[in-house]
């Protein structure tokens, strides 16, 4: 098993070269996240990972997406950062009564983004592993049909497979109404196999006892049985990185 992940991760190391690209500054377990994501074929991993470099110097050549350029998306306040689960990682929450389809695409996706760096940069201890994976809780109590944004979640669901892979722990979703379902079933034809498996909708006593166990009551919201009041999570200030 060791011999064949070596060989893997040489083998890619080396396509990206070919493809005019450099793994020298990303260490094993981020080029393993990309070798997981295609089943570990090193040449379709390595194409993965220099389309993420290249979407990466478009979208974020700072290295983050500054707040100024989505204030719009955040003044609705629907996204909460609530700190680390009882197996380390970062849980998002998400208020779907609180969104509203966006007006301002290029704003949205920024906004994208900017949530899913920022709750993985949350599990940092210091400075980035590089296999790093987040909880997230969308909550869809309240919702109507105004609220109903199919583009959106498409738009995050395909960065997550295409530009943050393995970066998903688990999707839960809470409260789902029986006319969002087939609005899901849409949705779930644009995710991949290993997307779905991640993905509980909480329907029962027994799917709620093990998002309780999963979290953890002192990061879990109050209103869902936890002990945390919500943090936006433009609120949350994160330590600077070790150097």
């Amino acid at each position: 098993m060791e011999k064949s992940r070596e060989l893997a991760l040489t083998q890619m190391r080396k396509s990206v070269q070919k493809l005019g690209s450099s793994t020298e500054n990303f260490g094993e377990p981020t080029l393993m996240r990309f070798l997981i994501a295609r089943s570990m074929d090193a040449d379709k991993a390595a194409k993965m990972f220099v389309k993420w470099q290249e979407w990466r110097s478009t979208w974020v050549p700072n290295g983050f997406v500054p707040e100024s350029e989505i204030g719009e998306e955040l003044e609705a306040r629907k996204l909460f950062l609530q700190g680390l689960s009882r197996s380390g990682q970062p849980l998002m929450v998400g208020k779907a009564s609180k969104h509203f389809p966006s007006k301002d695409q290029l704003q949205f996706k920024k906004y994208v983004i900017y949530l899913l760096d920022k709750t993985i940069a949350s599990s940092f201890k210091g400075r980035e592993i590089g296999n790093e994976k987040m909880i997230v809780i969308l909550d869809l109590q309240n919702i109507g049909y105004k609220n109903v944004d199919a583009r959106g979640l498409i738009t995050g669901f395909q960065f997550l497979q295409a530009y943050y892979p393995e970066r998903l722990a688990k999707l839960f979703f809470l409260n789902m109404p029986g006319f969002f379902v087939s609005v899901w079933r849409m949705i779930s034809r644009f995710l991949e196999k290993a997307t779905k498996e991640k993905i509980v909708i909480v329907s029962n006593e027994d799917e709620r006892e093990q998002l309780f166990k999963e979290i953890g009551a002192e990061v879990l919201p109050e209103e869902y049985g936890g002990q945390a009041k919500l943090v936006p999570i433009q609120d949350v200030v994160l330590p600077p990185l070790d150097n």
